[in-house]
């Protein structure tokens, strides 16, 4: 495994944990400006995090496709 592909997990990984937190945020008494802005902040870092897995787990396997 590369070091590209083991920086792009460790920002995937630390992306997809600060999501995960603003969402978990929302279970607190918030107001109406903290509840959107912690939705879509949380979905978006979750989903940045997730996609860009899938994208180290893609460049990882075509490099060492034969």
């Amino acid at each position: 495994m590369s070091w590209q592909v083991l920086i792009m997990y460790a920002v995937a990984a630390v992306l997809s944990l600060a999501g995960a937190w603003l969402l978990l945020l929302l279970t607190r008494p918030q107001g109406p400006a903290a509840v959107y802005v912690y939705r879509m902040a949380g979905i978006m870092a979750l989903a940045a995090g997730v996609v860009l897995a899938f994208s180290a787990t893609a460049m990882w396997r075509w490099s060492t496709t034969p």
